[in-house]
């Protein structure tokens, strides 16, 4: 399989600085954006430790001898305990780093990541950082883990201006560094020729409706084009979050 990719960061419109960050382990094929948060740029420090600790794990990991800080779970094939593991070990990190130094207490950061093995690829995520792929039309692969999400599941019959109205549709469930441990969602889809994978924090998701970001996916003339436009929509659309877009593009 050939990846091609591009990505962008920004700080929008209305915040002072910058508290995503995005990574690639680029010999792995792995590809990572995290949403820090917490008060006086702790999420900065959360979202970069989360990327240099899962980098560090894939490192360690190659060494088939070498020892996991975690159980192997039976129920995963390597790949996916791979990527579980180092993302429990980011987890563990950001939470022992907040306990440690009490300037860095409540800092946390969501994550999301796809791994592509063979013609296949792994999609990992906690909190409400997600990822979409892009063909003949544009599904969301991952679930967010927040209260309007889990409130949609006691009301499937939620209507759209209701989610919109939601009053606490921003707080998120599942985060890295909320606790000592953390549970990993993460699934494995069928590549196809020409597939693409947008990696996004929610200040592009929540700016951005799902048709606008396909739309300017598929009539973009190159990946930095797209993303680019993706960063502009959200800032034009108000702006209010750090905004992070990563386009993946896959040939077989």
């Amino acid at each position: 399989m050939r990846l091609r990719y591009a990505a962008k960061t920004d700080v929008g419109m209305k915040r002072a600085h910058n508290e995503d960050y995005f990574s690639l382990i680029e010999d792995e094929k792995v590809f990572l954006v995290a949403d820090g948060m917490g008060g006086h740029a702790c999420g900065e420090v959360a979202s970069k430790l989360s990327g240099d600790v899962i980098s560090e794990f894939y490192m360690h990991s190659k060494d088939m001898d070498a020892t996991w800080p975690y159980r192997y779970d039976p129920n995963l094939s390597y790949p996916e305990n791979r990527m579980v593991a180092a993302i429990r070990l980011a987890n563990a990190r950001i939470y022992d780093a907040a306990q440690k130094n009490p300037n860095l207490r409540g800092m946390g950061t969501t994550i999301v990541g796809c791994m592509f093995v063979g013609d296949h690829v792994y999609i990992s995520h906690v909190g409400d950082s997600r990822c979409y792929r892009i063909n003949a039309e544009i599904k969301q692969l991952t679930r967010d883990h927040s209260l309007l999400e889990d409130y949609k599941d006691a009301r499937p019959d939620m209507s759209e201006e209701e989610a919109r109205n939601f009053p606490h549709k921003n707080v998120i469930t599942r985060a890295l560094g909320m606790r000592d441990t953390v549970q990993v969602d993460i699934t494995k889809h069928q590549v196809n020729d020409g597939d693409q994978f947008v990696l996004c924090s929610d200040g592009l998701s929540g700016m951005v409706d799902d048709k606008t970001i396909y739309k300017i996916v598929r009539e973009a003339s190159t990946l930095e084009n797209a993303v680019a436009e993706l960063i502009e929509q959200a800032n034009r659309a108000g702006g209010t979050d750090n905004i992070t877009a990563m386009l993946i593009q896959c040939n077989l």
